[in-house]
């Protein structure tokens, strides 16, 4: 290829805003690649770490070849292979699998490294080669099923308000998010609306660099964001504001739930979250008097045994206030719920049924699976209890295989490395949850070395176990016009042709986009509120507080550096990074003996990982914070902040709970 051309593609990490992205390619190499400026949520602009991207598909440890393992499993010592052989061996060792431990043996392990319908998790990337196998079906719970689950509890669906029409708004509550950090796109559309007046609420338990800009920061205490929301339409109903005729025609559950609103006046609510009773009301007050209210709230927030409440409780406000009648009223989570392809992974193919396993119970389940096979995604990086998943990928009758572009801590326990493609080096389709757009990722360049993308690895391996089902071999863009054949409203007009040319439209929605003001998705068409006394559930740092000997709650948000783990392995941005720290109070640090730079370890009865401490009022007395995305091979003493994280589940869609561990902080003595 020579000459100079611009590639339309899409960023495939896991952020709200899915950018859309021009790549332009210089006689075959990509020499640049910049946000699309005329796309209507990217406006231009990349992130400080997508920003990097092209250098890090050029990294000097990316994975090109198949390798197999050499050393001791966790040595992540391997020596190069031929795909042949690489699928000659795996095929060997599946189909063994399944005749002596059935299929429910193997546990395809998907994670959010690529949020692709084609290639990555959301979709239909290696599905109906598992099901055609009998593997057991994998539950991707890690990063939003609490607050999916209770938001579709509430309104039917987890989706909600467009993101850009919170330029309309005019009080805006950032509850959990740190948006200028996790995506900051919508930042402009903020930026829009406090030009006409609009009033900027951060609700967080650190002040980050989001609240910094905010007109108000309330620091919550983790895990009581629900009994905040009661308490806000405590003063709602006081002031006599709830819509009344909203609440007859479009809700469910109103009297129930009023009863419990009621018993959860101000002052209840300031013991329980550690906001002064006076700043309740007053933002209760503004609640009540601004119309319309927006609310952001996305994962961070419902990563707590109370999760699914929190955000259930959270969307009864705007079924109150009634801002859902108003263009810039709402709750946006994510905007997934509004995107209906067709995702057929063939079910039918299953030679009967299957055991679902949990993602986040990976340490314990584990036990009765013969194949793990780990695509994006980097379990002992990311996943809770990360000291029993070492011990469990060290066994020798596992046999892991590991899909990868980088020598992951995951990848040191492969039996078997496959080398990936990365974005620019593969067809995909995508759709944002923080946007209403749909857009086409177009390979810009070969792909390095022998990486092959996901489909085509599971095509060739289709092949090779001597399977002949038809759609085990679709092509990718055959795959994408199935995708896109669901006969929706919200697919009118749009085609892969087009999308193609375009490289991004805009799914067939009205702008502004008031998406309940005329029902829900419910059986009933309404809103339904939670039961009496399910509107707050405690999360388990707050239930167990002052009864262990672990007296802090540990949070563990994302960094301006990482997106979960991708990045990690980045030498600009670790250096950016610096080492690991742990935010402590400055009460805290003091009953401690601690002072900013100090060497800690950070424990529990799960596990511990070390930290530098940085004394600071962005956390409150009670509340430490650790950043994660750190690879724990490159972090002191070889484990990050997930050794402390238990496996347990949050009250709906077994959701993951990063931010309720309890810790306590000593000093440590050594590197």
């Amino acid at each position: 290829m020579s000459g100079e051309l611009k590639v339309l593609g899409a960023c495939p990490l896991d952020c709200p805003d899915t950018c859309s992205w021009v790549v332009t390619v210089r006689d075959g190499e990509a020499v640049t690649m910049r946000g699309n400026p005329d796309h209507p949520y990217t406006r231009g602009a990349l992130c400080v770490k997508v920003n990097r991207y092209l250098e890090q598909t050029r990294a000097a440890d990316r994975i090109l070849y198949p390798m197999r393992r050499v050393g001791p499993k966790g040595e992540g010592r391997f020596e190069r292979i031929t795909w042949d052989e690489a699928l000659d061996e795996i095929a060997a060792r599946l189909r063994a699998i399944v005749d002596e431990h059935g299929g429910e043996a193997i546990w395809p392990y998907v994670g959010t490294g690529t949020l692709g319908y084609l290639q990555g998790c959301e979709g239909l990337a290696g599905r109906r080669f598992w099901n055609a196998l009998g593997a057991s079906k994998h539950w991707l719970n890690i990063c939003s099923a609490a607050g999916t689950a209770g938001l579709t509890r509430a309104n039917g669906t987890a989706g909600g308000m467009d993101p850009e029409d919170f330029a309309l708004s005019r009080l805006i509550l950032l509850w959990g998010t740190n948006t200028l950090t996790s995506g900051h796109h919508l930042w402009k559309f903020i930026q829009d609306a406090r030009a006409d007046g609009a009033y900027v609420v951060a609700i967080d338990p650190i002040r980050t660099r989001t609240a910094d800009q905010a007109d108000e920061h309330l620091a919550i205490r983790p895990g009581t964001d629900a009994a905040l929301a009661l308490g806000l339409l405590n003063v709602v109903l006081e002031e006599g504001a709830q819509d009344d005729a909203f609440l007859a025609e479009h809700t469910q559950g109103w009297d129930g739930f009023r009863e419990e609103i009621l018993r959860h006046p101000v002052e209840r609510v300031a013991e329980i979250t550690g906001i002064p009773a006076e700043r309740i009301r007053a933002l209760g007050t503004r609640l009540a008097r601004t119309r319309p209210t927006a609310i952001r709230a996305t994962m961070g927030i419902q990563r707590h045994e109370g999760g699914g409440a929190a955000l259930r409780t959270i969307a009864a406000i705007p079924g109150v206030t009634g801002d859902w009648r108003h263009p810039g009223g709402g709750v946006a989570y994510s905007t997934s719920g509004h995107v209906h392809f067709t995702i057929d992974a063939r079910d039918d193919l299953l030679p009967g049924p299957v055991r679902t396993r949990v993602m986040t119970r990976l340490a314990s389940e584990l036990d009765t699976v013969r194949c793990l096979w780990v695509y994006g995604a980097n379990p002992v990086g990311s996943t809770s209890d990360t000291t029993r998943i070492r011990r469990q990928l060290a066994r020798e009758d596992l046999f892991t295989v590991v899909m990868e572009h980088f020598p992951t801590d995951t990848v040191d326990y492969a039996d078997l490395v496959l080398p990936a493609t990365m974005q620019t080096e593969h067809m995909d389709l995508h759709a944002g949850y923080g946007h209403l757009y749909l857009l086409w990722n177009e390979p810009a360049v070969e792909p390095p070395g022998e990486c092959l993308s996901t489909t085509e690895t599971f095509r060739r391996l289709a092949a090779h176990m001597g399977m002949t089902e038809p759609s085990l071999f679709a092509s990718d863009l055959e795959l994408a016009e199935e995708l896109l054949s669901s006969g929706h409203p919200s697919l009118e007009g749009i085609t892969l042709d087009r999308l193609r040319k375009e490289g991004w439209v805009r799914m067939s929605y009205p702008k502004p986009f008031t998406p309940f003001a005329e029902g829900f998705p419910t059986p009933s068409g309404r809103l339904r509120f939670p039961p009496a006394g399910q509107a707050y559930v405690p999360s388990y740092a707050t239930r167990n507080a002052g009864r262990t000997p672990y007296p802090l709650t540990l949070v563990t948000p994302a960094p301006h550096t990482f997106l979960n783990t991708t990045f990690g392995n980045n030498p600009e941005l670790r250096r950016r990074a610096k080492g690991p720290v742990v935010l402590v109070n400055p009460a805290d640090a003091a009953a401690r003996g601690l002072e900013s730079g100090r060497r800690v370890r950070v424990h529990n009865d799960a596990g511990a990982f070390l930290a530098d401490v940085e004394v600071s009022d962005r956390v409150a007395p009670g509340v430490v914070a650790s950043p994660k995305g750190r690879w724990p091979k490159f972090s002191p003493g070889g484990a990050n902040a997930n050794a402390v994280v238990e496996e347990r589940d949050a009250d709906m869609g077994r959701g993951a709970v990063y931010h309720d561990n309890l810790v306590e902080i000593s000093p440590c003595d050594g590197p």
